[in-house]
């Protein structure tokens, strides 16, 4: 390498400028300039010529390239002295507050450290309440029980099913739920030694599912409801904050849910106490209707003729009365 390799580059500089384009132009000029003025090519023969071409071009390729790599070299030294003073800064830092040290921080900072510290040790306590973060405690409220003695062969599917509630709902280990035919109402006790915040809690109140549970616990409740709900209707809240409380109203207000979600064991419907529905809320016509339907519904599972049979059977009655001359011997009521 000639040690006066750089004093032609201001010529050079000048020449490139003036090809717009660029190095492959540049390079153009150069072989064109030796094709017109020298014997370059015709002096030699081709694959001379080419060969030193290569070698100058290679020569200066790992030249270039060498240089590169000695400047990414110092370009990543630099910044792991960079990164390291600002590690030992950190620690540094760290340490001054840890040993309750004046420390010359902001408000903010100050503030998010403090809210940092604060939920870890939530976490700490959510972590070491699972497993029996929710438990039903009621007091007036027994869990419930499967029904092993019917009446009458009438209700032996009853059997194996579980009795309602007070609420006509059901309550588990985990959680208790009663309802009317406009909502259901959802209790879920968690034990947690501390009081609950709305952060606290998961609640996914889907068109026909529910998701209910702690954050970062697996969920209490995680299914398919054995009904459509609304969910513009439907909300949460915390009671004592310790309880989550649900109301999910009802779609379909003529039926009574035999459970809450498809994986809950089944209550006998049959059991429920119509008095506890609320039909004193709705108006006459409407009260006068679901009346009739449940009416309809416990003598279909009987067995028994419903409203609608009893009325025929009265009118056929009626008219055996006003033609005692006729033989209904063979007339089947449908």
């Amino acid at each position: 390498m000639s040690a006066n390799e750089d004093q032609f580059d201001n010529i050079l500089l000048a020449l490139a400028e003036k090809h717009r384009g660029g190095v492959p132009e540049f390079l153009h000029t150069l072989a064109s300039f030796l094709r017109r003025k020298t014997d370059f090519y015709t002096g030699a023969k081709q694959a001379e010529w080419e060969k030193m071409l290569l070698d100058v071009f290679r020569k200066e390729s790992k030249l270039a390239m060498a240089a590169h790599e000695e400047k990414l070299k110092a370009r990543e030294a630099t910044q792991r002295l960079k990164d390291e003073k600002e590690r030992a800064e950190r620690e540094a830092r760290q340490k001054e507050m840890d040993d309750n040290k004046i420390c010359d921080i902001s408000d903010e900072e100050a503030a998010a450290i403090i809210k940092e510290e604060e939920d870890k040790k939530r976490q700490q306590l959510l972590d070491g309440a699972a497993g029996d973060s929710a438990r039903v405690t009621t007091v007036n409220e027994e869990l419930s029980k499967p029904i092993e003695k019917v009446d009458d062969d009438t209700e032996k599917d009853e059997l194996g099913k579980l009795q309602p509630n007070s609420g006509n709902g059901c309550t588990l280990d985990k959680y208790m739920w009663t309802q009317t035919l406009q909502e259901v109402e959802l209790k879920i006790p968690f034990n947690v030694p501390f009081a609950l915040r709305a952060r606290d809690i998961v609640v996914n109140i889907g068109k026909k599912t529910l998701k209910v549970g702690i954050k970062g616990q697996e969920p209490v409740i995680d299914g398919e409801l054995y009904a459509e709900v609304k969910q513009e209707e439907s909300l949460w809240v915390i009671q004592d904050n310790k309880t989550v409380v649900i109301t999910l109203e009802k779609i379909n207000r003529m039926n009574w849910w035999s459970r809450l979600v498809t994986t809950d064991p089944e209550i006998s419907t049959r059991k429920i106490n119509p008095e506890s529905s609320k039909l004193s809320d709705l108006d006459g016509e409407t009260r006068s209707m679901v009346e009739k339907m449940m009416y309809d519904q416990r003598q279909k599972e009987m067995g028994l003729p419903t409203s609608e049979d009893r009325k025929k059977q009265d009118i056929l009655e009626k008219f055996k009365q006003q033609h005692p001359e006729m033989d209904f011997s063979k007339c089947k009521f449908n």
